[in-house]
């Protein structure tokens, strides 16, 4: 079980609430399946991705950055137990999706240069340390059913 802080919950909690999810969730999948084009397989039904501008575009692109950041809101919701919150979603991506959980780590790196483009300077080092904990957290839950 991880440790955090009031610190780090306030951090985690008040950044939350300036980030517009669909935004950056449409850009942190952008990002993903352009710098990592092998990614693209698991979106199989999504269209055309055939180049940066195309996946940008895409409306599914958007609505699944979209529902990636709304999970990422329940894990900051259940802070204290992302393992048994994520349970469900860990099965999905190993045992139907068949999801390599690298592919997670890919996300949140991608999200955190997302954020740091967005909030630029407000980004500090202290927060940018906060949510690479959180983003571990997650991404252990979501791997965890591959363990």
């Amino acid at each position: 079980m991880v440790h955090w802080t009031d610190a780090e919950r306030d951090t985690i909690n008040t950044f939350w609430g300036k980030i517009d999810h669909e935004e950056v969730g449409h850009q942190a999948l952008t990002r993903v399946l352009v710098v990592y084009p092998w990614t693209q397989r698991y979106f199989s039904t999504f269209g055309n991705l055939s180049n940066a501008t195309a996946i940008a575009g895409n409306p599914k692109v958007r609505a699944h950055g979209k529902r990636v950041l709304d999970a990422l809101g329940d894990a900051i919701t259940h802070l204290d137990n992302v393992s048994a919150t994520y349970a469900s979603l860990s099965q999905l991506h190993s045992e139907k999706l068949h999801v390599d959980p690298e592919n997670f780590r890919l996300l949140g790196e991608t999200l955190i240069i997302v954020l740091a483009g967005q909030f630029g300077a407000a980004f500090t080092p202290a927060i940018q340390a906060t949510w690479q904990k959180l983003l571990a957290v997650v991404i252990a839950a979501l791997s965890k059913q591959y363990h």
